[in-house]
């Protein structure tokens, strides 16, 4: 026997535990056959979330209006469409609604029956595509046996309608309409999107991204590929000092130190003590806070702006130390507080000297500029151990881990949140990186590597080098989820002249019309051009300055979810989102979510219109996805087992 034969025989006996005879494997392959012919899930793509739990769970709820279009499909011209909005809204926000209606309508009980047969037949038209097993496993346990029979009613059911409205009819006597509507609901949201793919940045800038975590960490179906704010976050929380610093400043510029303190427990008085050290007297007026809401003369805007700026000192020292430890990494360029005229209060940057804008900083050393003191190395410690003991923070980066990667391809789409490298040729450039040079794809690969070794590695040198790539990819010209040429925090924060604000994207953004360009991309990740996309977040796409977010003839779509109100004011639009379903792939635009309030009362979606990007006149089956390749080879696998069966190489179990 060779050794593939022998691996064989292992893997076939491996799988005769789970199908112990000929019948147990003909039944699989009769299952696995049948699922085949079902149509394709639908997959919803959103990016770029930026902690704006509202808006993202609007967007969450309605598929993108993939419920509404089902109702559309379900009810046609027999319902007008104020009456379709009627029952998507109570499909999104079920406990508000039945809220709002109980008291405002004659007979809530009729109105209850009516919804109630209508929530059933679109559930019915919905989980047409889906097995009986994945239907059950979707159900709640109340109702589980009632859902069934609803769904599964039969044709040779002597007067079906009279056993499906006495069916109804018991959940209104018994009082559990309330309750049957909202479960009923939950589940058509459930079955209208089979696979959600978060294309990066969770985090930064929202209020909420600790509300967003929560939901997506019970999500049915989803994978992340992070951005190069998630990537900073998962920094932060596997004890990358400068990675914290950074999350903090962020933080506090958006007013949003609510997220590590009462989201995730992490204790800032050490901080704010120590700003209000430093920084008693400094207006610190270059740090204002971007918040809307917050009173500039109050003490809690004031401290802070010093707990702004006390940070960002720390952070600017920190990132001093990595480009001394790490010259590789080709950052020294962007650290500052050794460029300082502390006496004449300039700078150079890039070769040209500015006024600093601010002056004063009482704990910086001249001589050893990125030396930190003594107060800020044991807040530095302090915020470490917080970070790395917040049991809610780290759970929520476990999941990013293990559902998350630096890139995706899924049913031959491939999925990242920046960009390939390229020099503004079209070649990918090679970024020296750990004592190698790599570039494409093997880039990637190598940083999600170091990644995944900050957080197992045993061995301290090489989590230390992980900790840092983290910062890499966060801000480094050349790392693919940040895809600009330079990070420009310290000028915003203290240069007057605007013009040394400018980040340059990377190559890549000027080459996404060029087929030739995206066909190296495609190549390089093995993506069949011809059938395949590229679906890329991050960069806002200024519908209002005439950007489009479809490239390349529909190869490359960028869907930058705009949900962050800051940069709602730029694009003119609240961003995009991507369905992709049996039938094509469709570009949601969105408009800017209100409230919940308004959702329900209005009856009111944030999609404003729809661009329908492929379109298949025979609905794509789960033979042709990722999942049904892998049915495929199960099919294969089972055949030989019952062939070793047969031939006596294995024998079959007694059931």
């Amino acid at each position: 026997m060779t050794v593939q034969e022998e691996n064989e025989y292992k893997y076939l006996a491996l799988l005769s535990e789970q199908f112990p005879s000929i019948n147990a494997a003909a039944a699989e392959i009769i299952n696995l056959a049948s699922m085949l012919n079902l149509p394709k899930g639908t997959e919803h793509f959103i990016s770029d979330i930026h902690g704006e739990y509202p808006s993202f769970q609007h967007v969450l709820k309605n598929g993108s209006g993939s419920v509404l279009r089902k109702i559309g499909e379900e009810f046609g011209s027999s319902l007008t469409q104020k009456e379709k909005r009627a029952l998507a809204t109570l499909v999104y926000y079920p406990e508000e609604k039945l809220e709002l209606t109980e008291h405002s309508v004659d007979n809530f009980d009729e109105w209850c029956k009516k919804r109630i047969t209508q929530l059933i037949r679109i559930t019915r038209r919905m989980a047409s595509k889906y097995t009986k097993a994945k239907i059950r496993g979707a159900l709640h346990s109340e109702f589980e046996y009632i859902l069934e029979e609803m769904l599964s009613i039969h044709d040779d059911i002597p007067d079906k309608e009279r056993y499906y409205n006495d069916i109804v009819e018991a959940i209104i006597d018994t009082g559990r309409a309330k309750a049957f509507i909202v479960i009923i609901s939950r589940l058509i949201q459930h079955l209208a999107i089979d696979r959600l793919h978060v294309i990066g940045d969770i985090y930064d800038r929202g209020s909420s991204a600790v509300q967003v975590m929560d939901r997506l960490s019970v999500y049915h179906s989803v994978d992340v590929e992070w951005g190069n704010h998630d990537i900073e976050w998962m920094g932060a929380a596997c004890g990358s000092d400068v990675c914290i610093a950074s999350v903090i400043r962020i933080c506090a510029r958006y007013n949003n130190l609510s997220t590590l303190e009462d989201g995730y427990g992490i204790n800032l008085v050490p901080l704010v003590q120590l700003a209000t050290e430093l920084y008693g007297d400094d207006p610190c007026k270059n740090f204002r806070c971007e918040a809307d809401d917050l009173d500039e003369n109050s003490t809690e805007y004031r401290t802070n702006c010093k707990v702004h700026k006390a940070i960002s000192v720390i952070q600017m020292k920190l990132e001093g130390q990595l480009s001394q430890r790490r010259p590789e990494f080709n950052m020294a360029h962007r650290v500052f507080l050794d460029k300082i005229d502390y006496e004449k209060g300039t700078v150079v940057v890039e070769g040209k000297q500015y006024p600093l804008t601010d002056t004063s900083f009482p704990s910086v050393n001249p001589v050893v500029p990125f030396a930190l003191n003594a107060g800020e190395k044991r807040v530095c410690e302090k915020l470490r151990r917080a970070f790395m003991q917040s049991e809610k923070l780290q759970r929520h980066i476990s999941f990013l881990f293990s559902r998350g990667s630096m890139y995706r391809v899924y049913n031959g789409n491939l999925l990242y949140h920046g960009c390939v490298p390229m020099d503004k040729d079209g070649n990918f450039i090679s970024v020296p990186f750990a004592g190698g040079e790599f570039s494409g794809k093997a880039l990637y690969d190598e940083l999600e590597k170091w990644v995944r070794r900050a957080r197992f590695s045993t061995d301290e040198a090489e989590r230390s080098y992980g900790l840092d790539a983290m910062w890499f990819i966060w801000s480094n010209g050349n790392s693919p989820l940040y895809g600009k040429d330079k990070m420009t925090t310290f000028e915003r924060y203290f240069l007057a002249d605007k013009s040394a604000y400018v980040e340059e994207k990377n190559a890549y953004y000027s080459l996404t019309d060029r087929p030739d360009v995206m066909k190296k991309i495609f190549d390089e990740f093995g993506i069949d051009f011809e059938t395949g996309h590229i679906v890329n977040g991050h960069v806002p796409v200024k519908l209002k300055e005439g950007e489009s977010p479809i490239h390349c003839d529909g190869k490359l779509l960028i869907i930058d979810g705009g949900f962050s109100k800051a940069y709602q004011p730029v694009t003119g639009i609240a961003g995009y989102t991507l369905v992709s379903n049996s039938r094509g792939m469709q570009l949601i635009a969105l408009e800017p979510f209100v409230s919940v309030e308004d959702a329900v009362r209005n009856e009111y979606d944030i999609h404003s219109s729809t661009t329908l990007l492929d379109f298949e006149s025979e609905r794509r089956t789960v033979a042709e996805t990722d999942k049904g390749k892998e049915m495929k080879h199960k099919i294969e696998d089972l055949k030989k087992l019952i062939a070793a069966y047969k031939s006596g190489s294995i024998r079959e179990k007694q059931e």
